[in-house]
């Protein structure tokens, strides 16, 4: 970030932290936010989603769609995922979510350390933003319950591979049910334990 762009961070009047969830597991979508706080409505306790108990983080989603200006949650699907990258896909999904909201923003915190193209406003990226800046934080939230719900629900469909609890990351129990019971739609084939069961049983 060069001086004008903090000159221009401080001076901005509306801004909009992002975030991403999902970028490591081995199925789902990648779910972003993009979130502007309300100054004149503060929410306490806001930090890194996964630093969060989820009792909190459920409790802080609900109190940051309450209070805050405006927010949009967007993703990048499996397909995507699997054609552009993850990280493309990951870029993709931020910069839907920024061009979702209803409240144009006059500037963009992204965490991490890259900047999505097509943004409606200048914007700096944050390396672990998501403990250091309120919105993106929020925006941490948001994205990290919606996606985490999603998970449950894809568990109802498909309960032999457990993601209610690990959430499509590629732990012990899950990489032992896609060997026994092969993959499903929702996994991700760019990913390497994927496509190499994919190789095995073709």
């Amino acid at each position: 970030m060069n001086q004008s762009d903090f000159d221009f961070a401080n001076s901005a009047q509306i801004i909009a932290g992002v975030d991403e969830v999902g970028r490591g597991p081995l199925a789902g979508d990648v779910v972003t936010a993009a979130v502007i706080l309300d100054e004149n409505k503060p929410i306490v306790g806001l930090n890194d989603s996964k630093k969060l108990s989820e009792k909190n983080r459920q409790a802080l989603a609900e109190e940051i769609k309450e209070k805050a200006l405006c927010y949009c949650i967007a993703r990048a699907s499996v397909n995507e995922i699997d054609e552009l990258n993850i990280l493309q896909a990951t870029l993709l999904a931020m910069a839907r979510a920024v061009n979702g909201l209803t409240l144009k923003p006059d500037f963009c915190q992204i965490d991490g350390n890259k900047i999505p193209k097509g943004l409606p406003c200048p914007a700096e990226a944050i390396v672990k933003g998501d403990g250091k800046i309120a919105a993106i934080s929020a925006a941490s939230i948001l994205a990290k319950v919606t996606r985490d719900q999603e998970l449950v629900e894809l568990h109802q469909r498909h309960p032999q591979y457990g993601f209610n609890q690990h959430k499509g990351y590629g732990t012990v129990q899950h990489l032992a049910a896609i060997k026994k019971f092969g993959v499903i739609d929702e996994h991700r084939r760019s990913f390497a334990p994927i496509r190499n069961q994919l190789e095995l049983t073709s």
